[in-house]
């Protein structure tokens, strides 16, 4: 869209707001209506207004996207009734004889004790807005006493790989943010950190693979936005959690709130203490028979191995904040976090050389990791709302800062298959690894109704990050002593600075056509440094490729979309979307340096790496049948050049004691285009209240054209994913969850990868009146979630096996207190949208 269509797309919108305006009527009724116990607001409610004097309704209406309603009456005596799917109806009684602003209207959830209370909350439910998909995320067996990660494997269109990789729509490139902003919480973007934040810290997903303008371009498969939960109830209220397992974990975790109507304070404390085994297979066939100088130059044309991991993970993190209500209209709130790991991870890797059907030579490598780390963020935030309309102000400043030591110790001794020939054990290696990362947040919102039906937006987001990778490499000589190879220690300063400004519209045409368009512009300066012993050209030498060990690239991109919904009525809608995304390399995939988990094969990054851009359209249908039945679906395009894909070549680097030694080379790449297409749907079926069933199914395909180095890998991939839940409510009010996952077959680039199978049990019951919850679980039942792929090349071919971790079981419980007591009337929204405000009758 050019900037000549775009303003006139906004004048013409703003035309038509004028003509619509232009209707008279008598008196206008207006309000907001609002989920009381999530404080969201509740799109497409309805509201029926009907003359008390006469068996006709009047008028009637259904909300927007912000929950806000308009009515227009002659003068009367009326009754207004507010209705959304699933919640109790308000009825109101009023004598009009001029504007009314009903203000805030609370609903909710339609039971009649806490029992049906508990029944529906605990369904996990979908609500489509104009740019997302809000998954409300009720009480999910399978993950208690689990992570933030395995929370996220159950949501429809996100899947979570055998390593913890977050992949929406089969698209790894997702953005993780946590209550709308990037954060320490989620590791700066990746996934790592959310393997360990409690799941039931949780309140609710944003599915956001529409991005409209006010989100960061970043993540060309779209956003997935964690929101967590804070406790809107007045008083001294929380939650302890204790779980406990098999292979050996266990944890505690505590939410505590405070509450008064001047402030709130939160609190959450938690500590962490797991043992993650797992495995991994490697059958690699090499054409031609090769050797390694350090192996005694024995020859091999075959190389087995096979690994095992034992991974030993502690943790402890805590978050306190403080919101305090300066007036009825605004507040800001304080909050620290910190996160502190310590880390013992034993990865021991047995390798056979064989040669023909002759095995000739083994190793058997231990590398014992230590890793130290710590994360902490300051935020403040400040909200000021000048009325009840929506017109506000919002602004963010937030600090993080990641600090990781990590100490590996390697041996590997050699046996010889032939008894006259004296075993050897080769070079140990001990490496020292300094990460320290640190990221500023600056941040603005302005939020302007426009009438009724429509709203500018405006706003500013600043990002400035820097990575600090400090990388020493000490190797045996042959006097036993432990000195530095020059060729792989290094010292990399990378730094990325994103500045942005968007602007958005948002009209409604014809009482069911809602628009929303707006334009973002980011500006994005990202440097490089590399510290080493060896010259560039000797480094260039050394990893086979061009390296500029003083990079800076700058580079300005304009993001425009577009998102609109058409509403069939209260229960239907259809929706389109547009937007440009960018995938910006991150540091691991730009460091040069080799990775040194094995011997045969390593990954290596790329400093050439440049930003990848993607035009992304996306076309959504829902429909409702009462209560008992919602389906999704959605079909999407995404043109996506310079993409990213990772290849493996077979190249030689310097080994142990200086050595030359060939190994097989992971390194990613801009892989020319990449076009992706997909379907998806989902149903959503509570055929009765003991019983709840959740289905969704994803098929996607992508085509890629290019070449590397020479070598073709233009490819096409089809591939799908689909799972399942179902709850049943058994006598003695005991609960019984079971999700299946499945991962269907797919074609690579360089081969293929197998189908995976995951199931997962829970059972669940209730106590003391619904203040205890004891549950117990299995995560992956039958031991089945692993990676199987084949892989080849010019150079060899491989079999492959992986699995991260192993069938987990899990006993958890659950003690709460003081969280069903009732919410003291308060007109005013708390942070990251909630709203705590309640209509006065």
């Amino acid at each position: 869209m050019t900037m000549n269509k775009f303003i006139l797309l906004t004048l013409l919108c703003l035309s038509s707001y004028a003509l619509f305006s232009q209707k008279s009527s008598d008196y206008v009724i207006t309000g907001k209506v609002v989920d009381k116990a999530a404080g969201v607001p509740l799109e497409y409610a309805t509201i029926t207004v009907k003359d008390k004097n006469s068996t006709q309704d009047v008028e009637g209406g259904i909300t927007d996207m912000d929950g806000n309603f308009r009515v227009e009456v002659p003068a009367g005596d009326y009754s207004l009734k507010i209705e959304y799917i699933s919640f109790q109806p308000l009825t109101l009684n009023r004598s009009i004889n001029s504007d009314l602003n009903l203000g805030t209207i609370q609903l909710e959830f339609a039971a009649s004790d806490l029992e049906e209370v508990t029944v529906v909350a605990e369904t996990t439910t979908v609500d489509v807005r104009l740019d997302k998909k809000i998954y409300n995320i009720g009480k999910d067996l399978t993950t208690a006493g689990g992570t933030v990660s395995d929370a996220l494997n159950n949501v429809p269109s996100v899947s979570v790989d055998v390593e913890g990789g977050i992949s929406l729509r089969g698209n790894e490139n997702v953005r993780i943010l946590i209550n709308g902003k990037p954060s320490a919480l989620a590791g700066f973007g990746s996934t790592d950190v959310l393997g360990q934040l409690p799941a039931d810290a949780i309140e609710r997903v944003e599915v956001i693979t529409s991005p409209s303008a006010r989100y960061d371009a970043e993540g060309t498969a779209g956003i997935l936005n964690i929101i967590l939960r804070k406790e809107k109830t007045l008083g001294f209220n929380g939650s302890f959690q204790l779980s406990a397992g098999h292979p050996d974990n266990a944890s505690v975790s505590s939410n505590l709130n405070y509450r008064t109507n001047k402030f709130n304070i939160f609190n959450t404390l938690g500590y962490r203490y797991r043992e993650s085994p797992g495995n991994a297979f490697f059958d690699t066939r090499y054409f031609e028979a090769r050797q390694d100088a350090f192996l005694d130059n024995v020859p091999y044309d075959r190389n087995i191995e096979d690994r095992q991991y034992d991974r030993l993970d502690r943790g402890f993190n805590g978050n306190l904040g403080l919101e305090y209500y300066l007036n009825d209209q605004s507040s800001i709130t304080g909050s620290v976090f910190y996160r502190k790991g310590n880390d013992d991870d034993l990865t021991t890797n047995r390798n056979d050389y064989i040669l023909g059907d002759d095995p000739r030579i083994g190793t058997t490598r231990r590398e014992l990791e230590n890793e130290d780390d710590q994360s902490y963020q300051f935020a403040l935030n400040y909200i000021n709302r000048f009325n009840d309309e929506g017109h506000q102000l919002t602004a963010d400043v937030q600090y993080d800062v990641d600090e990781e030591d990590q100490r590996t110790f390697i041996n590997e001794p050699v046996r010889y298959n032939n008894s006259s020939v004296n075993d050897i054990t080769l070079p140990r290696e001990e490496t020292n690894t300094t990460e320290k990362q640190k990221e500023y947040l600056f941040q603005a919102d302005y939020v302007l109704p426009l009438g009724e039906d429509s709203q500018f937006e405006a706003g500013y987001r600043g990002n400035l990050e820097n990575e600090v990778t400090d990388y020493e490499l000490r190797q045996e000589d042959g006097n036993g002593n432990l000195v530095i190879n020059e060729n792989q220690t290094n010292i990399f300063d990378y730094t990325q600075n994103v500045h942005a400004l968007y602007t958005q519209y948002g009209t409604k045409f014809f009482d069911m056509l809602n628009v929303l368009v707006g334009l973002r512009m980011e500006n994005t300066t990202i440097k490089g440094n590399i510290t080493s012993l060896l010259t560039e050209q000797e480094l260039q030498e050394e990893f086979s490729f061009p390296i500029d060990t003083d990079f800076n690239n700058n580079y300005l991109g304009l993001f425009p979309t577009v998102n609109l919904i058409l509403e069939f009525g209260e229960e239907e809608n259809l929706s389109f979307g547009y937007n440009r995304r960018i995938n910006r390399p991150n540091g691991w995939f730009v460091n040069p340096f080799p990775s040194r988990d094995s011997r045969n094969n390593v990954f290596q990054g790329n400093p050439n790496l440049e930003p990848a851009f993607s035009n992304a359209f996306d076309v959504g249908y829902l429909k409702r049948w009462g209560k008992k039945l919602t389906f999704t679906s959605s079909v999407y395009y995404q043109h996506e050049t310079d993409a990213f894909q990772r290849v493996q070549e077979d190249v030689t680097i310097t080994g142990p004691g200086g050595n030359p030694t060939q190994v097989i080379r992971s390194i990613p790449i801009n892989l020319a285009t990449n076009d992706r297409f997909g379907a998806e749907a989902g149903l959503l079926y509570n055929p009765a209240k003991w019983l709840r069933l959740n289905g969704s199914v994803n098929f996607f395909q992508f085509n890629l054209d290019g070449d590397f180095n020479g070598e073709d890998y233009s490819q096409k991939n089809t591939s799908w994913f689909g799972r399942f839940s179902s709850k049943v409510t058994l006598p003695g009010a005991i609960d019984w969850q079971t999700n299946m996952f499945y991962r269907g077959a797919s074609q690579e680039i360089q081969g293929r990868q197998d189908g995976i199978l995951s199931i997962d049990l829970a059972l669940s019951k209730e106590l003391f009146d619904g203040s205890t919850t004891i549950s117990a679980n299995v995560s992956d039942l039958l031991n089945s979630r692993k990676r199987q792929s084949f892989t080849t090349t010019e150079f060899f071919e491989q079999d492959s096996e992986f699995q991260w971790r192993q069938r987990q079981i899990n006993v958890s419980l659950i003690y709460r207190f003081n969280q069903q007591r009732e919410e003291r009337k308060r007109p005013r929204e708390g942070q990251y949208g909630d709203d705590d405000g309640e209509f006065e009758g």
